[in-house]
């Protein structure tokens, strides 16, 4: 089994910056790639961004230019660097691990951007 575990959200002004966490552990075996998704209230999860094992990211729109994932394999930690925060950047914040053995999701972390 797969344990996710997101930390580092909070409330920030608008134009502020918070660095998020993902922790993995158990067992782990295969891990291909690692995401960030953003959830309000009555939506689906929209993806933010993404980090392949090899260090391949992808972004969404919105994202780009403010945002940095990036990735510890030797701690199996995944960071989400935000900067320039937007209110429309509010949401709780999800981590997905993918595997070779499935996808694995944490709890999530709610951010709070105020204008």
């Amino acid at each position: 089994q797969v344990q996710v575990v997101e930390s580092g959200g909070g409330e920030v002004q608008a134009g502020g910056s918070l660095r998020l966490s993902c922790a993995a552990s158990g067992s782990i075996y295969g891990m291909l790639a690692n995401a960030w998704y953003r959830q309000t209230p009555g939506k689906e999860r929209d993806f933010v961004a993404r980090i392949s094992n090899a260090g391949n990211t992808n972004y969404a729109v919105s994202a780009k230019g403010r945002f940095t994932i990036s990735r510890d394999n030797a701690n199996n930690t995944v960071y989400l660097q935000m900067n320039n925060l937007k209110p429309e950047d509010t949401g709780v914040y999800y981590c997905r691990a993918t595997s070779a053995g499935g996808d694995y999701w944490g709890q999530g972390t709610q951010v709070t951007v105020s204008s």
